[in-house]
């Protein structure tokens, strides 16, 4: 137990922590903040769900990822350079935001809320890799515990973080558009945690020799342009999947892939109605920024570092196993709570057995993707499995809002629905063992 403890005192986990506050605070932004303001200017349910689409964005992410592979900024290296550039954007971005109006700037703010997200999925992809990168290659239980922490960081800026604008609007004086200069301002902050994060020491072109040599003799050693271009982009944009799905196999590859699509679809249907339906039931805003912020973000930070001393002690299939289980147990606790009514007690229960299996599962996932990814392309590889898992939280999800329409506002019934989500993942998951113990012990 006490070396358990032990890894979490590396000092490289206080930068991976810092960064998760940077990728999950822009979630917010563009999120539940989106959501609240919008839903106080009384647009339909359905509406608000629709912006939700602007999360797709995380969902395709993959497809420019190898560009972070391969194209090294001027300044700030490979990893923090994309970084802090894609930071500077979210700040200009947010400021812009704080000059729209809801009423007749609705397609400004839903274009403006597409470019945070395009940023944002940007430096998630130089956040992941710059976790994978700076923890090596044999050393596991460090990866767990970056993962618990890179979770616990997310949170802090989705959750810990989310509990001010919520909380500053129930002010006199205060309104959505100078919230969200609030929010450019500790963005602002994190671009400074950039600047002092070290990069990682990594020899990128030694780790591509291979598929170098691969491509010159494919090309026949052509020493000209076109042959030296070809190769880049061949290196660049394929031999990344290719390495994949040839070192897992076809056939295991899409069924890992499959996985994580379906794992977290009931959480995400849930997570993108969630502000909507407290707002409903009777909650006011600091009552959401109190339980459903703050308080989502210490029991998220206590059952993050625990999911991740799990997998440590135990591995990360069970981990994985008893995470979506309590996700099916906590979707029927908000259907509980949707036939009791805004009870602030059976808010808090609720709350906490969700935030201990979003936690839970994403600490799990996160360090057995990171497993997954070669360390020459580590930035293209976490993107493509990452961005699977967001899609069912961000495109499908979407049309969550129309589900509950659909259902007439009943509630229960569509917490009932996303609890049921939950079960095609885990008779999935129960074929995969074999192959998660596998990669646990081949690292």
């Amino acid at each position: 137990m006490s070396s358990t403890f032990a890894t979490f005192r590396d000092k490289r986990l206080i930068s991976i922590f810092l960064f998760g506050i940077a990728s999950g605070f822009p979630w917010l932004m563009i999120g539940s903040v989106l959501s609240a303001w919008l839903k106080d200017e009384s647009l339909s349910r359905s509406a608000i769900g629709l912006f939700g689409a602007i999360f797709a964005v995380y969902s395709f992410n993959w497809l420019w990822a190898p560009l972070i592979d391969r194209v090294k900024p001027f300044f700030l290296g490979q990893r923090r350079g994309w970084i802090g550039q894609m930071q500077l954007l979210i700040i200009g971005f947010c400021a812009w935001m704080s000059t729209l109006n809801a009423q007749s700037d609705l397609f400004l703010i839903a274009l403006c809320g597409l470019l945070i997200a395009i940023a944002s999925a940007t430096q998630d992809i130089a956040i992941d890799a710059y976790r994978i990168d700076v923890i090596g290659e044999q050393e596991k239980a460090t990866m767990s515990a970056a993962s618990s922490l890179a979770t616990a960081g997310w949170w802090t800026g989705y959750g810990g973080l989310g509990a001010i604008p919520f909380l500053l609007a129930d002010l006199p004086g205060w309104h959505w558009q100078a919230i969200y200069l609030v929010l450019a301002g500790i963005m602002a902050l994190c671009f400074f945690a950039t600047l002092l994060a070290n990069e990682p020491a990594i020899d990128r072109e030694a780790l591509l020799q291979d598929a170098k040599a691969r491509y010159s003799n494919l090309l026949g050693n052509a020493q000209s342009v076109t042959s030296t271009l070809s190769a880049w982009l061949l290196i660049t944009l394929v031999e990344p999947f290719r390495e994949f799905f040839q070192r897992s196999g076809a056939r295991l590859a899409l069924k890992l892939l499959c996985f994580i699509f379906l794992f977290k679809i009931g959480e995400a249907f849930l997570g993108r109605m969630s502000i909507v339906f407290y707002k409903e039931l009777g909650f006011s805003n600091t009552d959401i920024g109190t339980y459903s912020k703050l308080l989502n973000w210490w029991v998220t930070i206590i059952f993050s570092v625990l999911g991740g001393m799990v997998n440590i002690r135990y591995g990360i299939f069970k981990g994985l196993l008893i995470a979506g289980i309590a996700m099916a147990a906590s979707n029927l606790l908000f259907a509980l709570m949707a036939v009791v009514g805004p009870h602030k007690g059976w808010f808090v229960v609720t709350i906490v057995l969700d935030v201990f299996t979003s936690s839970w599962s994403t600490v799990a996932m996160v360090a057995f993707i990171s497993l997954l990814c070669n360390r020459a392309f580590s930035a293209t590889q976490y993107a493509l499995m990452a961005s699977l898992s967001v899609l069912s939280r961000t495109l499908l999800a979407s049309g969550s809002g129309m589900l509950v329409d659909g259902l007439g506002g009943n509630w229960a019934l569509f917490f009932v629905i996303t609890a049921l989500m939950v079960i095609p993942s885990l008779i999935i998951l129960t074929s995969l063992k074999d192959k998660i113990a596998e990669v646990e012990t081949s690292r």
